[in-house]
């Protein structure tokens, strides 16, 4: 996910975990989980040096010129960032922002683009740095003195974006460009800008009269109070609960021998101190890379029901960090918010601004879904009870939520010859990233050059150079730096997502560096480390994803920031990224990058056939985790009054309503989805990994139909029109361009195994 961002982002695979930092949509989710966007990362008239002098008495990092620190990439100095020096930098830098939006307003020229609208695309550049640093650290590295800068700054950075929005004088001037863009000899790429601009302010409360402007201010900063408070809970419960099982004592019986490794690495990491485990103590957490593949493998069933509880009770394990009231709060306030921009209910208010448009367009698509992912669940379900009479007899309680996993991998296993232990030896960590940086050359010419002496945030973290040959001069060309940070550790967000240190743009101010226009970007995962680390499929699936999302960002092509990168609809943020996973499970990529850790053996023909084969199974199960999920984010989202609201009746209701099968629970329960609930930039909006998968099964036809997985020219115009152009043109123009029609359903619904009595999607 955006996480865009939280975003990320997700068979449905992890990529419903999976996210990306927030598209397009400048607000204070910066602090929780999702992107601050580069789309009003505006660049300062007033030296910041010059503003903060008064608020820090210190050199703050901060507040230099990194072009000066670091004249190769303009890095952020990690090393000497401390979490005091956020409060007074972003007091200097929110100053210099208004200071910029000022300046535009008192410009005595008539109101046109190059006096409004690029000057605003450029304003507020040293906020915008600090800011996506901060929202970066928020994520991947969030100590307890991060948590407190998170806490005060959130509903502060909150205020901050709805002045920005209603800053007097300002949306006046954007309107007077608005309504003169079609006559004013702008390109259609200004022309979008415009038209965005123009709808940020009017979705963030510019029209607003004053006494609605205050009560939208009060609502967004309350609302990053909240958003905050519920993400750090659920970091807390994810960082502190552990299970501890012995390997003597048989708990990990049926467990696959990578398994075992990191449940003791996992011991080892959670030791106090330097006092080193006993040799049989192994530790469970709810890492998802751990917790999963304990709950498809373990024998011991108390030990599964044990961990599926903690796992799905996230947010709520402890009563001092409860999120059910946080989240009923959140539902009424944006309701509140709604009903300031006079829709009917939240869910009206975010579709109007995605591809769908409607919640009617998205529920067509879901209900599709469900009905056909409900009768495989049913099917699927038989042949776990028929498996479990056969080899066992009865079992109290039938198949229950905990033993799904691990009576599913029995029956693909008796059925598909499919052991999933059996191919992660081949898939190490180190075999598919080299997999999808060859995949990402061969596509689109891009070359990672690794650069261990860059000094980041963690020693986890690992920088790339990403280079290309100019295909016009045929030179070498800087496309980006890349920094990847893939293992879970304390402190870190759970999940995996694609963020910014820095966005692409070609709008920089006369006599700016052009380095500042060269994007920073970082995938996040969070894999059990392990010596080494080997991958399920599902975790090598999720790589390709964030690198997917990555790409979309690394290879963006926009003049202005607004428009770049991962800033388009939601709904349109899933398709680079969900493209980028079909390559990963094409023989002649398995083949060539898939090799066994320790004999360097090529995996073989026989276990890719078997993996090709088991693939559409279980995928009623994967298709129910996650539809029930963006059902009842919309049935919430679509809810007009929350009098007496009580969440979790009211998520037991409308799980018996849709008919939810004995068995399975949803991906995410409400206490911890932090899609919903640690941003607004999913909410009314968990739908869009599925509306992208029609999208994604569609494009990658486009390469299948040419017989040539890389065909130049499909590549070229996929770099181009998916890729590259960001929110330059309507995102269903962009596709319309690619395929040379609109998107139809079939593809996703073969896929899946869920083809019979296809329909067209609502879109």
């Amino acid at each position: 996910m955006l996480r865009s961002l939280v975003g990320s982002e997700m068979c449905i695979r992890d990529r419903y975990q999976r996210r990306v930092r927030e598209p397009g949509r400048p607000k204070s989710s910066t602090l929780r989980s999702f992107r601050v966007p580069a789309s009003l990362c505006f660049r300062s008239r007033i030296p910041l040096a010059l503003l903060s002098s008064h608020l820090c008495t210190m050199a703050n990092p901060l507040l230099e010129d990194w072009t000066v620190t670091d004249p190769e990439f303009g890095m952020p100095p990690f090393a000497r960032i401390e979490p005091a020096h956020f409060r007074p930098a972003f007091d200097a830098a929110m100053a210099s922002h208004l200071a910029d939006l000022e300046a535009i307003v008192a410009d005595t020229r008539p109101a046109d683009f190059d006096s409004v609208v690029a000057p605003l695309d450029r304003a507020g550049a040293d906020f915008g740095k600090i800011d996506l640093v901060f929202s970066n650290l928020c994520s991947s590295l969030n100590t307890k003195p991060m948590q407190t800068a998170q806490t005060e700054m959130a509903p502060l950075l909150a205020r901050h974006w709805s002045s920005v929005y209603t800053f007097p004088g300002l949306f006046e001037k954007i309107q007077r460009v608005h309504s003169l863009r079609e006559e004013a000899g702008l390109t259609p790429e200004q022309v979008r800008l415009v038209e965005r601009f123009y709808t940020d302010g009017c979705r963030h409360g510019a029209k607003f009269d004053q006494k609605k402007k205050l009560q939208n201010a009060s609502i967004t900063a309350r609302l990053a109070e909240l958003e905050t408070q519920f993400s750090q809970n659920v970091m807390a419960d994810e960082g502190e609960w552990r299970m501890e099982v012995s390997l003597s004592g048989g708990d990990l019986a049926g467990c696959p021998d990578t398994l075992i490794a990191a449940a003791r690495t996992a011991a080892e990491e959670a030791a106090v101190g330097n006092k080193r485990p006993a040799p049989d103590v192994h530790v469970i957490t709810l890492n998802r890379s751990l917790v999963e593949p304990f709950l498809t493998f373990a024998d011991d069933r108390g030990l599964r029901q044990k961990a599926w509880e903690a796992w799905t009770k996230r947010g709520e394990l402890e009563a001092s960090r409860a999120n059910q009231p946080i989240a009923e709060e959140i539902l009424k306030l944006r309701q509140e918010q709604a009903a300031l921009h006079e829709e009917k209910s939240f869910a009206h208010y975010q579709c109007a601004d995605m591809m769908a448009k409607t919640p009617t367009a998205v529920m067509e698509l879901l209900e599709n879904v469900w009905v056909r992912a409900k009768g495989s669940a049913d099917t699927e379900r038989g042949a776990l009870e028929e498996y479990v009479k056969s080899q066992e007899g009865a079992l109290a309680g039938g198949i229950m939520p905990w033993d799904w996993r691990y009576y599913a991998e029995k029956v693909r296993r008796s059925k598909y010859d499919f052991d999933e232990a059996e191919l992660k030896p081949y898939l190490s960590l180190e075999a598919v990233t080299d997999a999808v940086m060859a995949v990402s050359n061969k596509l689109f010419g891009l070359r990672y050059v690794p650069r261990p002496d860059l000094q980041l945030y963690h020693p986890d973290a690992q920088a790339y150079e990403v280079r290309e040959t100019d295909p016009s001069t045929g030179a070498d060309k800087l496309v980006a730096v890349f920094i990847s940070d893939n293992f879970a550790r304390p402190f870190k967000s759970s999940g995996a997502w694609m963020s910014e240190y820095r966005g692409q743009t070609k709008n920089l101010a006369p006599g700016q560096n052009p380095i500042l226009g060269v994007p920073i970007i970082s995938n996040n995962n969070n894999f059990a480390r392990g010596d080494p680390t080997l991958l399920s499929f599902d975790d090598a699936t999720t790589l390709f994803h964030e690198m997917g999302h990555a790409h979309h960002g690394m290879l963006s092509d926009c003049t202005y920031s607004r428009l770049a990168g991962t800033n388009v609809l939601t709904d349109f943020v899933e398709l680079p990224s969900q493209l980028m996973e079909h390559w990963l499970e094409q023989p002649e990529v398995l083949r060539e990058f898939a090799k066994h850790y320790q004999t360097g053996e090529i995996v073989p023909d026989a276990l890719i056939a078997k993996l090709k084969a088991a693939q559409s199974f279980n995928q009623g199960f994967d298709t129910i985790e996650y539809t029930a999920c963006a059902l009842l984010d919309m049935a919430m989202h679509l809810t007009e009054s929350f009098e007496r609201f009580d969440l979790a009746e009211f998520e037991k209701s409308e799980l018996d309503r849709i008919g939810m099968p004995q068995g399975i629970v949803m991906r995410h329960r409400p206490t911890h989805f932090q899609h919903l609930f640690s941003s607004s930039s999913y909410a009314a909006g968990y739908y869009v990994y599925l509306w992208a998968e029609v999208l994604d099964a569609d494009a990658f036809a486009a390469f299948k139909q040419t017989g040539d997985l890389f065909h130049p020219e499909t590549a070229s115009a996929c770099r181009k029109l998916i890729y590259s152009s960001g929110n330059s043109c309507d995102p269903a123009e962009l596709f319309r361009k690619f395929r040379g029609r609109d998107p139809v359903i079939e593809f996703m619904l073969e896929k899946k195994g869920l083809a019979s009595n296809a329909t067209q999607p609502g879109q």
